[in-house]
C-alpha cells in the first residue's frame, strides 16, 4: 500500500495549463446567403413573437378599453352637439319685418358661433378625456394581466425548481376557483406524480437487479480463485481461469458502477460539512498508483473551497474524472492536471488531460451511460462507460453542475461547478 506521502512526492509540480476554451471551426465555411426582404406583415409576425404574453394581453385590453371610450365620447360628442342646435329658443323683436330679419340673422350667427364653440371645447376635453382613459387603461390592462398570469408564474417557478430528487414533494398545489388554471396546475401535479412513480420504479430496478447480480458474480469469482490455487491444475487451464477472472472484474465493476449511478440520482441522503481540496487530494492519492502504472504525471493545484454535501460521491465523482484522464492518455507520459478552488462564488474543480482529439460535437454524448470515445463493444476493456454519468449525476444531486471542452492539442478539459452553501 502506498502511503499518503509517498503519493504526494509521486506527483510530479508542473505549471498547469490555463483554461481551455472550445477550438475554432476549422471546417468549410457556411455558404453565404443573400439577404432576405421581407413584407412588413412578416415584420409584424416577427414584432409578435418577441412581445411577451403579458403585455399583449395589457395592450390588448388598452386597445379595447380605448377604443369603447372613443365611441362613447364620439356618441356624447353628436348628442350634446345636436342638442345644442334645438335648445335655442325663436324671439319675437316686435318690430317692423326689416328689423327683424336683421336681428334674426344676427341671432342666427351669434347661436352658430356659440354652437361651435362649444363644440370645440366639447371635442377638446374629450380628446384629454380619451387620452387619460387610454393611459389608465393600459396600467389597469397591466395590473389584470399580471393577477391573470400569477397562476401561470407559479407554474412555471416550480417548475424550474423541479429535478429528479426534488419530484417527491414538489407541487403546484394551486389554490382558487375551479377554472381552467386551476384545471391545468391539477394536470401538472397529477403529471408530476406519474413522473416521480416512474423515476422511483426505475431506480429501484436498477439497484434490485445489481444487488441481484452481484451475489452470483461474487461466487464465480470465488470458484475461479479456488481453482485457480489448485497446484494440480494445467496451465491452460490456469490461462482460462485468469481470463475468467478478469471478465468478472468487469462485470463486477459495471454493477458497482450501476449502483453508485442509481444511488446518485436520487436525493442526497448524506450532508455535511467539507472540504472540495480534502475531497481532491484523497481522490489523487487513489488514482495515483494507477497513474505510475500508465506513466501518466498527475499536477495538483488544490485550493481550499468548503461546502456541504456527501463526501463520498463527490470523491468518487473526482476518482472518475481523473481516472478517466489516466485512462484516455494516449501518448506514453501523457499528462493530467487537477485545480479545486473558487471562482466566480461557485466551487470549481477542474480537470485536464492530454490525449487524442476530442471533437466538440462528440463531447456532450460522453456523459450519457455507456458512452465511450474512440471505443466498441468489442474493444472496451477501459471502461463500462459510466465514470462520467455518474459524476454528472452526483454534481446535478448537489445542485451544480459539470461542462466539458476539447483541450488544446488534445484531451479535454473537465470542470465541475457547485454551489456555495
Amino acid at each position: 500500500m502506498i502511503s499518503p506521502h509517498s503519493a504526494r512526492k509521486a506527483t510530479r509540480v508542473q505549471q498547469a495549463p490555463p483554461p481551455s476554451v472550445p477550438p475554432a471551426w476549422d471546417g468549410p465555411p457556411p455558404p453565404a446567403q443573400a439577404p432576405v426582404q421581407r413584407t412588413p406583415m412578416e415584420r409584424m409576425k416577427d414584432l409578435h413573437g418577441r412581445v411577451s404574453i403579458r403585455w399583449r394581453l395589457t395592450l390588448t385590453y388598452g386597445a379595447l378599453v380605448f377604443a369603447a371610450a372613443a365611441v362613447l365620447l364620439f356618441s356624447v360628442y353628436v348628442i350634446v352637439g345636436s342638442a345644442i342646435d334645438y335648445a335655442w329658443p325663436s324671439i319675437d323683436w316686435g318690430l317692423d319685418p326689416v328689423q327683424n330679419a336683421r336681428l334674426d340673422a344676427a341671432w342666427r350667427e351669434f347661436q352658430r358661433q356659440a354652437v361651435q364653440e362649444a363644440r370645440d371645447t366639447l371635442f377638446g376635453s374629450a380628446f384629454l378625456a380619451l387620452l387619460g382613459v387610454g393611459i389608465l387603461a393600459l396600467i389597469i390592462g397591466y395590473f389584470v394581466a399580471d393577477r391573470a398570469l400569477r397562476p401561470v408564474a407559479q407554474m412555471t417557478g416550480t417548475a424550474r425548481k423541479l429535478s429528479e430528487s426534488t419530484l417527491a414533494h414538489q407541487r403546484i398545489a394551486l389554490e382558487g376557483p375551479n377554472d381552467e388554471l386551476k384545471e391545468l396546475a391539477d394536470t401538472f401535479d397529477a403529471m408530476l406524480t406519474r413522473l416521480n412513480i416512474a423515476f422511483d420504479t426505475q431506480r429501484r430496478f436498477v439497484a434490485n437487479a445489481s444487488h441481484e447480480l452481484r451475489t452470483p458474480l461474487t461466487i464465480n469469482r470465488t470458484v475461479l480463485e479456488i481453482a485457480l490455487s489448485d497446484p494440480e491444475a494445467s496451465e491452460d487451464l490456469k490461462a482460462l481461469g485468469r481470463t475468467l477472472l478478469e471478465v468478472n472484474a468487469r462485470n463486477e465493476k459495471l454493477i458497482e458502477g450501476l449502483l453508485l449511478l442509481a444511488r446518485s440520482e436520487r436525493e442526497l441522503a448524506v450532508r455535511k460539512p467539507l472540504d472540495v481540496q480534502e475531497v481532491a487530494q484523497t481522490a489523487v492519492e487513489q488514482v495515483t498508483p494507477f497513474a505510475q502504472e500508465h506513466g501518466a504525471t498527475v499536477t495538483t493545484e488544490l485550493v481550499s473551497a468548503p461546502t456541504i454535501g456527501d463526501p463520498v460521491l463527490l470523491e468518487r465523482s473526482v476518482s472518475n474524472l481523473l481516472e478517466n484522464a489516466v485512462k484516455y492518455n494516449i501518448p506514453e507520459n501523457g499528462k493530467v492536471w487537477i485545480r479545486t478552488g473558487m471562482a466566480d462564488g461557485a466551487l470549481v474543480v477542474q480537470v485536464a488531460n492530454t490525449g487524442q482529439h476530442v471533437p466538440a460535437y462528440e463531447v456532450n454524448s460522453l456523459f450519457e451511460p455507456f458512452r465511450r470515445l474512440h471505443a466498441d463493444r468489442v474493444d472496451s476493456a477501459k471502461g463500462s462507460g459510466l465514470g462520467l454519468s455518474i459524476v454528472r449525476a452526483v454534481v446535478q444531486a448537489h445542485g451544480g453542475n459539470v461542462t466539458a471542452v476539447p483541450r488544446d492539442g488534445g484531451g479535454l478539459v473537465v470542470t465541475i461547478r457547485l454551489p456555495r452553501r
